[in-house]
């Protein structure tokens, strides 16, 4: 199981390589670029899912989410 993903804001493209959390969802990312508040794709769990190169670890281990 991954936990690095680089999360990629999709306002100014900014990319940072971020921890996931290993047993829960994150539903909010302040980008670090511009600040803008990212919040799940509709159909997403979670920011990581929407925006990150890897899923988070609850869909990588289960292929579902919290």
């Amino acid at each position: 199981m991954q936990t690095q993903s680089i999360i990629t804001c999709p306002v100014c493209h900014h990319a940072s390589a971020e921890t996931m959390p290993i047993d829960a969802c994150q539903f909010f990312y302040d980008c670090r670029g511009c600040g803008t508040r990212l919040k799940p794709k509709s159909g997403d769990c979670c920011v990581y899912c929407s925006y990150g190169s890897v899923p988070c670890p609850p869909i990588q281990q289960n292929g579902k989410c919290c």
